[in-house]
């Protein structure tokens, strides 16, 4: 039986394309077989060796389980915005339940096809005309979601669903190139005005930059030449000063130079008591004020009380010399009377 089995030759089919019933049967791969018994649903033939009762059993359909393509006929669907599209499509389906694909829809891919068009139609009059165009994915499965709800009876499963080409009316088609290309002007305008305002920002920020700088050196240059002005003053004040010291040393160690000191002193003194009382009325004054010799012989005092320690230490710092011959008397007499009078 085996062997009449392997030998058996391939089915033969009917002019409607159904393999005849012989008793042996070999299925093959991807595809499954209804058969029916005396008019009946009797099993459903897997790939590979099958026997049937001659007569008896009839294959009924021939389901095929491999993916399949359908191409979904171009058709016209009107947008939000009423517009007229004519869209077409590629549909993907899979047969799952081949008992249900056999008895429970006529023509599973014509069911299909139609489902995909009116499904398509009722989608696309969601969404206006520039939704149409970005959320092609989305609308893709719409569709699928759509056609796998109603499928389900029929043992058909739609796999994806991916439209092909949108023809848009020529009108609308001139109108959206006009608006493409406006839409570059203005953005090409937009980054003109954009360059020119930064170009005039940075030009303005470079000229403030500038003025700061040059202000800041001019100023530093004042302050560096009031610094130097002020330095050399104060050079030149103390060297006139030291000189006025040294001369002053100078002739007071000359002859004489008690009185012209004591000149000088009472000189001051008049000049400063004249101006008493001029820049606020609280005085506080010594109880011999009008003894102008007194205040100069007080003032010479406190000089001499002053320069003595200096002299006694530049006689222990200077080395003993030979002493001066002292002077005649008749000279020291006449001496002693210039400085009473």
């Amino acid at each position: 039986l085996k062997r009449s089995a392997w030998l058996a030759p391939a089915p033969c089919r009917l002019s409607s394309g159904l393999p005849v019933n012989i008793g042996v049967l070999f299925v093959p791969q991807q595809e499954a077989w209804v058969v029916e018994r005396m008019g009946k649903f009797h099993r459903i033939l897997e790939p590979g060796l099958n026997f049937l009762i001659p007569l008896l059993d009839r294959i009924r359909y021939v389901q095929s389980l491999k993916e399949i393509v359908i191409n979904v006929p171009e058709q016209s669907a009107v947008t939000l915005d009423n517009v007229t599209l004519q869209i077409d499509g590629v549909l993907y389906l899979r047969v799952m339940d081949p008992y249900k694909a056999s008895y429970g829809v006529e023509d599973p891919e014509y069911a299909v096809t139609q489902l995909a068009q009116t499904t398509m139609r009722s989608e696309l009059g969601k969404l206006s005309l520039d939704r149409v165009f970005r959320e092609r994915e989305s609308l893709n499965a719409n569709i699928v979601d759509a056609i796998n709800q109603a499928s389900d009876y029929w043992g058909i499963r739609c796999l994806r669903y991916e439209i092909k080409d949108i023809h848009v009316p020529p009108r609308v088609k001139e109108s959206m190139q006009m608006q493409v290309e406006a839409e570059r002007r203005k953005r090409a305008m937009v980054l003109e005005s954009e360059g020119t305002r930064e170009s005039a920002i940075n030009v303005a920020e470079g000229q403030k930059q500038a003025q700061i700088l040059a202000s800041e050196a001019e100023k530093a240059e004042q302050i560096n030449k009031a610094a130097g002005r002020e330095a050399n003053a104060v050079l030149v004040k103390a060297r006139a000063k030291a000189e006025a010291i040294q001369l002053l040393a100078a002739a007071l160690a000359q002859q004489h130079g008690s009185a012209a000191a004591s000149l000088s002193v009472a000189e001051q003194y008049v000049s400063a008591f004249s101006k008493l009382a001029k820049d606020s009325n609280t005085l506080l004054l010594p109880s011999n004020t009008g003894d102008v010799s007194s205040m100069v012989a007080q003032a010479l005092a406190i000089y001499t009380s002053l320069t003595k320690p200096q002299a006694v230490k530049t006689q222990e710092e200077v080395p003993p010399a030979r002493e001066d011959p002292q002077p005649p008397p008749a000279e020291v007499l006449k001496a002693e009377e210039a400085s009473s009078s």
